[in-house]
């Protein structure tokens, strides 16, 4: 039996989220589960999910669960906040268990596979700074293998625990950077090649990680989307599948 298209009851009552249902009508065959950067809200990416308007694909975008302080407005993902004394910016990494528990346990086992019949293989991430370390550490602590995950200017936690190095993970990820300043350094690399079996790294001519912002830039990230999604409709006439 498919998974039917979620409604909020199927989730814990503190996981804020938004959902979108697939285009047209379409059967909910797949579930994309957006995870927005650090310092926003879940309805930007509310947003990007019905711009995308993915064929068969419903959208969750989910909301950071801690409030940024001194009315800063927006959301993180961290498990604490730190500020550099030097610089006055906020720290990006200090460990995310407490979100991926959020997305791993009570977005995907506890609502999506076991109210809505989901198969996690029909479950994939996209994720953007913040958010992608999230998406990426819920990939790897996970033994089974998702849909996939695209991370946007995404690494892997200092915190990730040791155990989700142990055994790479079989879900399979686009890592998508930029060419100058991007957070995806050679290590950071490495490291999502010790953790991952199939990674892809795509590089943008742009300075500094962020959102695409043009169709070259995202046609890796739809290419993915095409491999991985998957249909009850078949193949279209005239369609090329990509490989």
């Amino acid at each position: 039996m498919p998974g039917r298209l979620p409604s909020k009851s199927d989730f814990a009552s503190d996981v804020k989220l938004s959902i979108t249902p697939a285009p047209s009508s379409q059967p909910p065959t797949n579930i994309l589960i957006l995870l927005h950067g650090l310092g926003d809200t879940n309805a930007s990416f509310t947003k990007l999910g019905q711009q995308l308007s993915l064929p068969e694909t419903a959208c969750i975008s989910v909301e950071a669960p801690n409030r940024l302080p001194f009315d800063l407005g927006g959301f993180h993902w961290g498990d604490d906040l730190v500020f550099d004394e030097n610089t006055g910016e906020m720290d990006v990494d200090t460990g995310f268990k407490d979100s991926t528990r959020l997305v791993l346990d009570k977005v995907i086992k506890e609502g999506l596979v076991g109210k809505c019949g989901y198969k996690l293989r029909e479950v994939v991430i996209f994720g953007f700074g913040q958010g992608a370390m999230v998406g990426l550490q819920a990939a790897a602590e996970l033994e089974e293998e998702l849909g996939g995950v695209v991370g946007i200017g995404g690494i892997l936690s200092l915190s990730l625990p040791v155990k989700a190095l142990e055994k790479k993970s079989k879900t399979p990820v686009v890592v998508c950077k930029a060419s100058k300043g991007s957070a995806v350094t050679e290590s950071a690399i490495t490291k999502l090649k010790d953790a991952f079996q199939f990674i892809e790294i795509k590089e943008w001519r742009k300075s500094g990680d962020g959102m695409p912002s043009s169709r070259e830039e995202m046609l890796p990230i739809m290419q993915f989307f095409a491999r991985r999604l998957r249909s009850t409709r078949g193949v279209p006439a005239g369609s090329v599948e990509l490989t």
